[in-house]
């Protein structure tokens, strides 16, 4: 598996990757984009990315079974995962917490930078 400092970002709304990406590069994390959690799996076969951006409403799987996944896996049940999603229900944040995310970001209340200083926390 490629090791290093990389983010997978798993993301399906253009507009949001793009500008991840952007803010992102200006960082000495490496990106791994993916649009949906099918996808975001068959990189995690290959790719040992530092942390997991995750979104929930994804195409296909939700973010929820794409965290289940990865959280049952022996190799990646240590790689912190933190949700950024556009739900932000108590229920919501605490099935992501249940099924093992770091953090829950909701997108509406974080700025880019605020997401990039929380990448920066979670791994250093």
């Amino acid at each position: 598996m490629a090791e290093g400092k990389i983010v997978l970002v798993v993301e399906d709304d253009p507009f949001l990757e793009d500008l991840l990406a952007v803010k992102l590069k200006t960082t000495p994390w490496n990106i791994v984009m993916s649009q949906s959690g099918e996808e975001a799996l068959k990189e995690l076969e290959t790719v040992r990315p530092s942390i997991i951006l995750l979104d929930i409403i994804l195409p296909g799987m939700t973010g929820f079974e794409v965290l289940e996944k990865i959280k049952q896996n022996k190799d990646l049940a240590t790689v912190p995962v933190v949700i950024l999603s556009n739900l932000g229900q108590e229920e919501d944040i605490k099935r992501g917490k249940d099924l093992g995310a770091h953090s829950f970001l909701v997108k509406a209340q974080f700025t880019l930078d605020e997401v990039i200083k929380k990448i920066e926390e979670v791994v250093g």
